[in-house]
Formats: structure tokens, C-alpha cells, sequence
């Protein structure tokens, strides 16, 4: 990653915002181990290259653990990414290839579900542990920078939810960006 960066700033005089991103924590220790082995590769990598470079170290909160003790991840995080992929996933205790390919499409036919839930986010459910996590998170830290990524981020309910709860950004594919923008940009007006 440091390599990268130095090189797109050597060849096109550019600088890149570097975030390295630890995915799959349930644990503060684990991140703050985590977080001691990147900053020390990162440090020789610019020892050796003669250079200096900002980054930034994070979590992608995958895991219901993880948003239940956001405060004590934040401590050694410098941005929290909600991957609402997996923690639909793990907060639902169901595989999204097992239900896709299975039962999801009679819940939703039958009401159990109102819609698929890894195509638009579990407001009540997976939604409450986004928001329990970016509470967490910015009781210990009120700047930390707190996003989205995956195919959440490009449902226009789901990014208005996302806005709701205070997070910063969304990610999601490339061809959903459009109608990412405009329901992000819906969403702002609406408040």
C-alpha cells in the first residue's frame, strides 16, 4: 500500500489519501495489535524510500461484538467501516448464499421478511447495531470517520438510513455510484 502511494505521487505528482482498513475485529486488542504491526511496516517502508506519507488506520465492523464495544475498538481506530454485508450476515446468524439461494425469496413472498435484507439494510435489526457502533465509536472519539461499504451503499433506503445515523460516507460498485450521489444528496435535503 505505502509502495503504491509513493509511486502515484513519484509518477503523477499526486498525493493519495492512504486508509489501511483491518478487517473482521471483534476485539480492541486485536486492532491495537493489528494497528502496532502496520505502523511498523509502514515506518520501514518509508525509512527505506527516504519519505513521508499520512495514512490512517481503521476496522470494518463486521461483527455484532465489534458494534456492541465500538467505544473500546474506537480507542485504536481512526475511521470505523460498516460492512453490512457480513454484519447482516453474523446479526442475522443466516449465510446470504444459503438464503439467497434458498429461503429469502419465500420470507420476503410471504411477509416473514419485508424485503431482501442484503439488497436493502435490516433497518430495525443490523441498523441498530450501525447505530449502537457509531455512538460507541464517537463516545470515545466525536471526529472518528464513520462510512459504509458494500451493496448497502448504494440503496437509496439504505443511504438514507446511513444519513440518519450519522455516518460519513458510502461506498458500493462502481455502477450504482449515480443513484448513490442523488439519494445521498435526497438524503441531506430531507433533513
Amino acid at each position: 500500500i505505502v509502495r503504491a502511494a509513493l509511486a502515484v505521487r513519484q509518477r503523477k505528482g499526486e498525493t493519495v489519501g492512504v486508509e489501511i482498513m483491518i478487517p473482521l475485529v471483534a476485539y480492541a486488542e486485536e486492532l491495537k495489535r493489528q494497528r502496532r504491526i502496520v505502523e511498523e511496516a509502514v515506518a520501514e517502508e518509508l525509512a527505506a524510500a527516504g519519505e513521508e506519507l499520512e495514512y490512517t488506520v481503521g476496522t470494518m465492523i463486521e461483527l455484532p461484538r465489534a458494534a456492541v464495544v465500538a467505544d473500546q475498538i474506537a480507542e485504536h481506530a481512526d475511521f470505523f467501516s460498516f460492512g453490512t454485508n457480513d454484519l447482516t450476515q453474523t446479526g442475522i446468524g443466516i449465510s446470504r448464499d444459503d438464503a439467497e439461494g434458498g429461503f429469502l425469496g419465500h420470507y420476503v413472498a410471504h411477509d416473514v421478511m419485508p424485503r431482501n435484507l442484503f439488497a436493502s439494510v435490516d433497518v430495525d435489526g443490523v441498523g441498530g447495531l450501525v447505530k449502537l457502533g457509531v455512538n460507541g465509536g464517537r463516545g470515545v472519539k466525536s471526529d472518528l470517520k464513520c462510512g459504509v461499504c458494500g451493496e448497502h451503499g448504494g440503496d437509496p433506503e439504505s443511504i438514507t438510513f446511513f444519513e440518519n445515523a450519522g455516518l460519513d460516507y458510502v461506498s458500493c460498485s462502481p455502477y450504482r455510484v449515480p443513484i448513490a450521489r442523488f439519494a445521498a444528496a435526497r438524503a441531506v435535503l430531507n433533513q
